[in-house]
């Protein structure tokens, strides 16, 4: 393999020094920022451009105000600035791999391939003759179509009880067979297809959510986004965008969650009277709006939800199945979640708390998150030892699931007891959590 391309901005003794490579050991943007800015001569202004951040961002960030930990924002990071991915504990950069490197390399160094070479509408027009063979020998009947159909309720099924991380290969694969054979399909079964191709690449996305991997699962949203516009299904598209909603959320992008959310409101009025659908999408506004602490606007959203779910009463039979896992009982919890962002914890812990003695033993991440917030809410209230007891809940769940984002809220929730080390609920708390994980 030749070597990997020249740096174009950080200048060879800045990487180098000791004191750049203990701070991307450590992941310290702060101190990174501040060294490029000192070393480099790349002001603020210039490394927002770089990074897709804006300036007062990038300013929070270097005066200590602010930290990252999204991994999609730090490979934005070290693609912005052209750092090595191995400073920050990332694979190699696409960047750092030279076009005449091995097939092998290159896709490793860059990840997940979008459906094995699709495009956001299709795959590739030059299949490899492993992706071509078995296009030769199966015949696509309504049958199949039916049988891709039942895994993919099966994908959702494991997806609550068992995480999204641990499906990605089997979800993926699945995309990849339905977008090579709807292109050889009859006008209404490759309909069909793509309709299949749009809720695999929704799930496909989901589950790279779920791992927080959210430069991926962005790739697979705007896949299914663009298959579901393809079908003029605009209740589809409503759906997607609500993922990318809460997704923007989590990636701390409250105010484009705002906007996607709002989009999938508009979307869903033009198809007509859908307020199962409409109650869902208020709540993902409400969750943007509670990020940037807008309460009245937070407030404003949870009503509207709860408005249009008691027009959807009876009528659930009407509503996408996609949208009937959102009931009274999430529909309790979420606005408990809700108002536990807005900081209002007492009003959240009995709402958070009900939600969780409602909710089933199969819904173990649901469940698993659930109590987390409720962890939270108690936490920000003083009751250490009602926190510690539901946060232990939620480590219990989260050994026997795999989802890196209920893990990542477990190990935050740790973090936030570091002022109570001495207490006793906290020691036990510890010891739980270095018996589970240990």
């Amino acid at each position: 393999m030749s070597a990997p391309q020249p740096h174009r901005l950080l200048p060879p003794a800045l990487l180098a020094s000791p004191e750049w490579q203990d701070a991307c050991q450590k992941r310290d943007f702060t101190r990174i920022f501040q060294l490029v800015k000192l070393k480099a001569g790349i002001y603020p202004s210039r490394i927002a451009a770089l990074c897709g951040m804006t300036p007062s961002r990038v300013g929070e960030i270097m005066a200590g105000r602010r930290g990252l930990a999204h991994i999609d924002v730090i490979e934005r990071v070290a693609d912005g600035l052209r750092i090595p991915g191995a400073m920050l504990g990332l694979a190699h950069r696409p960047w750092e791999i030279p076009a005449s490197a091995p097939e092998g390399e290159r896709s490793q160094a860059s990840g997940p391939r979008l459906a094995q070479g699709a495009t956001a509408s299709g795959p590739a027009a030059g299949e490899s003759l492993d992706d071509l063979l078995p296009l030769a020998d199966s015949q696509v009947t309504r049958s199949t179509l039916a049988a891709l159909r039942s895994s993919v309720e099966d994908y959702w099924r494991r997806d609550d009880q068992h995480g999204g991380a641990p499906l990605r290969p089997a979800v993926v694969g699945s995309l990849t067979y339905v977008t090579q054979v709807m292109r050889h399909a009859g006008d209404a079964l490759g309909r069909d297809l793509r309709s299949l191709a749009a809720e695999l690449a929704r799930l496909a996305g989901w589950a790279y959510f779920d791992a927080c991997q959210y430069s991926t699962a962005r790739i697979y949203f705007s896949q299914a986004l663009s298959l579901s516009r393809e079908q003029a299904d605009r209740l589809f598209m409503a759906n997607v965008l609500s993922c990318m909603s809460l997704h923007a959320t989590y990636d701390g992008n409250p105010a484009e969650a705002i906007t996607l959310a709002c989009k999938a409101q508009d979307v869903t009025r033009a198809v007509g009277d859908q307020p199962l659908v409409m109650s869902m999408l208020h709540m993902r506004e409400a969750f943007a709006h509670a990020t940037l602490r807008d309460a009245s606007a937070c407030h404003q959203a949870i009503d509207r939800s709860r408005d249009f779910f008691e027009c959807a009463r009876g009528r659930t039979d009407e509503a996408p199945s996609w949208v009937r896992y959102f009931d009274e009982t999430k529909l309790i919890v979420d606005t408990g979640i809700a108002l536990a962002r807005l900081g209002e914890a007492p009003r959240a812990e009995p709402l958070i708390a009900e939600g969780l003695r409602r909710e089933t033993s199969g819904q173990q991440r649901g469940r698993a998150l659930h109590a987390f917030w409720l962890a939270s809410t108690q936490l920000e209230q003083g009751k250490l030892g009602d926190a510690c007891h539901s946060a232990g809940l939620a480590l219990e769940l989260s050994t026997v699931i795999d989802s890196p984002r209920v893990a990542g809220h477990v190990h935050e929730f740790h973090r936030r007891l570091a002022p109570y080390a001495r207490e006793a609920p906290v020691i036990r708390f510890e010891q739980r959590m270095r018996e589970s994980l240990g």
